[in-house]
């Protein structure tokens, strides 16, 4: 996925209220943008770090600037904090046969309604096969070397979602929950039990109910990020 536009560096201040946050722009202005990520962004909110933002130029909008990417202060890392950019790069992947998993389907859905008043990011359909639910999830987080995580902070929402997964499983369906992972130093994808331990309690019972978890990472520069290859999950 192309940025539409050419980002623009800065520094960041801080990041308040979730979706807030104070940057300084690398020609001293300083603005507060839009960040499109509830979660608790940790090790992705220090002071002093660089970051990129686009420019919207909507008068209609409050906020004229959404950030986008920082670099990481322990490792220099790039990592994508918009927490919808996950769904248009699989949205793209799936319509290029780089999920490797997910290939084979004639019809690609996104946003179908299906479960308890939920949507369901993606539906995978062919004749003579089981419908293929997709849940897709942004994932930043990396306390461990190498080592990408889910969730950052607790998240009653993806349990939720977990439960309505196993639900089409138990009536013959496939389902499959996609961790995208926007960052490029991480071999190996783990659930942080620490953080949501209701989450990976649901994970499991999912699991055994024949839900199924991929991890792939992406390529981060400032001028785009896309799905590269799968990472190995450790449960």
């Amino acid at each position: 996925m192309k940025f539409k536009n050419t980002l623009i560096k800065g520094r960041l201040l801080q990041r308040y209220k979730r979706f807030l946050a104070d940057i300084e722009l690398d020609n001293g202005e300083i603005v507060i943008a839009h960040c499109a990520n509830p979660g608790a962004m940790t090790g992705l909110k220090d002071t002093g770090c660089r970051v990129w933002v686009d420019k919207v130029n909507n008068p209609k909008r409050k906020l004229q600037y959404d950030w986008h990417i920082i670099e990481e202060a322990k490792d220099n890392v790039l990592v994508g904090i918009h927490t919808s950019w996950p769904n248009k790069l699989v949205a793209e992947a799936l319509d290029k046969g780089r999920i490797l998993e997910l290939r084979g389907y004639d019809s690609i859905r996104s946003e179908v309604k299906y479960g308890e008043n939920s949507r369901i990011d993606f539906l995978l359909e062919s004749e003579g096969k089981p419908p293929c639910y997709v849940e897709v999830k942004s994932i930043t987080l990396s306390r461990t070397k190498g080592l990408a995580e889910f969730p950052d902070s607790p998240t009653a929402r993806g349990t939720k979602h977990l439960g309505e997964l196993q639900s089409m499983t138990e009536q013959g369906a496939r389902a499959v929950i996609l961790y995208i992972i926007q960052r490029e130093d991480c071999d190996r994808f783990s659930i942080a039990k620490d953080i949501d331990p209701a989450y990976e309690t649901a994970r499991v019972k999912a699991t055994n109910s024949g839900l199924e978890s991929l991890a792939y990472a992406c390529k981060i520069s400032p001028t785009e990020i896309y799905i590269t290859h799968p990472v190995k999950t450790v449960f």
